[in-house]
């Protein structure tokens, strides 16, 4: 049987479906092209109209494949996978050989992937620190020993050579149970917590059916992930005599550092944060509760609102503890005033 993946001229490739083809097209084509793209990067090139069948564009990922249908796929050139530096400002709190403590602003990609392969964090570092980070995290990830959300504000260490790195990577690994290392966050959410603090013990895993999501798990599912989050109320917006608030201003504490934890573990409890559109979409309407002007500032937050206020740990060279505070950013600090109004 003929191969029938063949090269198209240009950066379009030919596909033929034998008769074993079967399944919806977006299915299909991945597994033809392996893993030179991902499923949503295929699907995304269908809706865009660059697959098509006997001349015509199909735009719907969900077709079926039949036998002989002969597909043409145009595919985007290759992008360099190994960042590139770029002039990138910078909030530096504290820098030395070893260490760089920056604050880090709302819509900072971490590093480099699908969907982001420039205007990163690491792009911004390699410009200002030459090749002096370590490169224990790879060409992607140099220096990178933890990371924010894109959209998640506040202080980071990056390691800048690979002894500082490892000790570094001890501490997180550890989460401040024998060793020195603290992380804080403050975060607004919907509603009060029915105790003003409380600790949230729930592991953590991949959501069914979306690979960038997180969810509760079982504590015997094969996928789950300790995760412990420690939170005290720290304000509470529009409170009622029965004790009920429309929001809070809560502090939360890492006991373990898992992807989106704290934003998964608010909402598992029934407060989400305000502006998550991943994990609080259903409490959007209670805006419509507010006052006209500062339901116009809940509603054009953009993002979900957590900010990591506090970073302590010790230095990897000097042992010395490092602890280091930023205030909440200008967008949280309106939204806070405005629900205190």
């Amino acid at each position: 049987m003929s191969d029938p993946f063949k090269q198209a001229a240009g950066n379009r490739k030919v596909l033929t479906a034998d008769e074993s083809a079967e399944g919806r097209l977006d299915a299909w084509l991945t597994a033809q092209v392996g893993e030179e793209f991902s499923r949503s990067r295929i699907k995304a090139l269908i809706k865009d109209g660059q697959v098509f069948l006997r001349g015509d564009p199909v735009t719907d990922p969900q077709r079926k494949v039949r036998t002989g249908d002969s597909f043409e796929l145009t595919l985007p050139e290759p992008e360099d996978p190994t960042p590139q530096g770029e002039d990138i400002p910078l909030d530096i709190l504290h820098e030395d050989d070893d260490v760089i403590v920056i604050c880090k602003p709302s819509g900072l990609v971490v590093h480099p992937g699908a969907g982001n392969w420039t205007g990163t964090l690491v792009n911004a570092l390699i410009h200002h620190c030459s090749n002096t980070l370590s490169g224990i995290g790879g060409v992607r990830r140099p220096g990178i020993v933890h990371r924010l959300d894109k959209d998640t504000t506040g202080v980071m260490v990056v390691a800048k050579n690979d002894i500082a790195h490892r000790h570094l990577s001890l501490q997180f690994a550890d989460h401040g149970r024998t060793m020195p290392l603290e992380r804080a966050y403050q975060a607004v959410v919907w509603g009060r917590p029915r105790s003003l603090s409380g600790m949230v013990d729930a592991p953590l895993g991949r959501a069914t059916g979306d690979r960038t999501r997180r969810a509760v798990k079982r504590p015997d599912s094969q996928d789950a992930d300790e995760a412990i989050t420690h939170y005290q109320v720290v304000e509470r917006f529009h409170e009622k005599p029965d004790a009920t608030a429309f929001a809070s201003l809560v502090e939360c504490r890492l006991e373990t550092g898992r992807t989106h934890q704290i934003r998964v573990h608010m909402a598992h409890i029934g407060h989400p944060l305000l502006g998550d559109t991943v994990y609080g979409a259903g409490f959007k309407t209670k805006a419509n509760l507010l006052p006209e002007e500062i339901r116009k500032i809940v509603n054009g937050f953009g993002r979900q609102a957590l900010h990591a206020f506090m970073l302590q740990f010790e230095h990897p060279r000097t042992g010395e503890i490092m602890h280091f505070e930023v205030p909440l950013p200008d967008d949280m600090v309106e939204l806070v005033e405005a629900l205190r109004r």
